[in-house]
């Protein structure tokens, strides 16, 4: 039978009562004398088949012989039966087995390592497929969205010769004869394509060797930043809302089924999609804290975890916090006029404890505030040379952020750890398969 006589499940299940051809792989199997029921998969879906003895003796010994993840295909009539699990069944006619598998190393009730050591087989199961189908809708989302408002794509290094987010997390690789990092962000190289092409957005590859060992945090993951000329504070904190926004409604647009199979509150997710989201300051952010949860958290602390989950439950929706202590902020955050004491950035925090999924900031423009803090930091300026020369030739107030895509698949998809949402995780203590 040709190829292009095959259809999907998800096709199969729209057109109802009807003869069918399928291909896929078998998610389950029970066998008795009489029957055999197969469960089969695809990339769309799970439909029930039954192969009869008493029809044909030879489809049936053939489905006798099949294994979980064996590769099959079937022909049959489709009808529906409530007792399905999607509601319809398969009474096959015809049977091919392209490949019958070894014993599945997987099976019910497995620990979290075991699954994480077989992640090339893992990522073939319902809650994994869900998960990277809603991945998928995301990172079109965020294509969909910045190319709506007249951004342009703009691709930075991989291999930088300096570090843009602190030393202390740098992968340092050999380049040749020397020495050089991988990507910690496009930021600095943003804020160079913004002169030329005003805003600006990337979808890339970025690495941090973090000695974390937390269920929010990878060693390498995927970052999409934006980057604009003229823009202030005020401006690019409203861009994040807006984006986090549409790459809702995109999900909810074009993947129920799969926040279903994930047992996700659509409804949790549709209020976030109508709902204000609140710009609080730091400083205010530490009032909450203190005076009505009783946290005791003082000024110039960086907020941890449980903090950020603090404050975004307290509101129960997004949340930016703007206006860090500028002593623990990175080298380009400047600080206010009114408060040399508060950085011209931001975070946003999700509810439900997923905490940060944004951070972005106003750029500085002085070349003087960013070499002393570099210094402080045991960092040579001089390495940054191109970078300042950016203040010399037309220099423009400009902002930029960047959107953790693991960060917000968990949030959305409702996962307990951040390895989830990235099919092959790199942490500090996992680097195969």
């Amino acid at each position: 039978m040709k190829e292009s006589n095959y259809i999907s499940i998800a096709e199969a299940l729209k057109m109802g009562a009807t003869s069918v051809n399928l291909r896929g792989w078998v998610y389950r199997e029970r066998k008795s004398n009489k029957f055999v029921f197969i469960v089969l998969r695809d990339e769309t879906d799970i439909i029930q088949c039954v192969v009869a003895k008493s029809k044909n003796l030879e489809i049936f010994e053939k489905a006798e012989k099949l294994t979980i993840e064996s590769s099959i295909k079937i022909s049959g009539e489709l009808k529906e039966d409530e007792r399905a699990p999607t509601g319809y069944e398969i009474s096959v006619s015809d049977l091919e087995v392209i490949q019958i598998a070894d014993p599945f190393p997987i099976t019910e009730h497995q620990s979290p390592e075991l699954l994480y050591d077989n992640r090339h087989l893992w990522i073939r199961s319902r809650r994994l497929n869900a998960v990277l189908k809603i991945r998928h809708t995301i990172v079109g989302a965020i294509h969909k969205f910045f190319r709506n408002n007249d951004y342009y794509e703009f691709d930075a290094p991989i291999f930088q010769p300096s570090q843009s987010e602190g030393g202390a997390t740098l992968f340092e690789v050999k380049y040749f004869t020397d020495k050089m990092y991988l990507s910690q962000t496009w930021q600095l190289y943003a804020e160079a394509g913004i002169f030329s092409l005003g805003k600006i957005y990337n979808m890339g590859p970025t690495f941090r060797a973090e000695k974390s060992k937390t269920s929010r945090h990878l060693s390498e993951f995927w970052m999409a930043e934006m980057e604009a000329a003229w823009m202030k504070l005020d401006e690019v904190t409203e861009v994040a809302k807006d984006e986090i926004r549409f790459i809702l409604q995109e999900v909810l647009e074009n993947n129920k089924k799969e926040l279903e199979i994930l047992e996700r509150d659509i409804k949790l997710l549709e209020g976030y999609v109508e709902a204000e989201y609140p710009t609080i300051k730091y400083a205010e952010a530490l009032d909450i804290l203190n005076n009505k949860y009783q946290m005791n958290v003082p000024w110039g602390k960086d907020l941890r975890t449980n903090e950020e989950a603090k404050i975004a439950d307290h509101f129960k929706v997004p949340v930016v916090v703007t206006h860090y202590p500028t002593e623990i902020m990175g080298f380009y955050k400047p600080p206010s006029e009114e408060n040399p004491k508060e950085a011209l950035c931001f975070d946003m925090l999700a509810p439900e404890g997923y905490c940060e999924i944004i951070g972005g900031s106003e750029r500085s423009l002085s070349v003087e505030d960013m070499s002393n803090r570099l210094k402080a930091d045991g960092e040579d300026p001089n390495n940054y040379k191109w970078y300042f020369e950016l203040r010399n030739y037309g220099s423009v107030p400009h902002s930029g952020y960047g959107l953790g895509v693991e960060r917000v698949v968990s949030w959305i998809c409702g996962l307990d750890n951040i390895k989830d949402a990235i099919p092959f995780p790199r942490t500090m203590l996992r680097k195969a398969p």
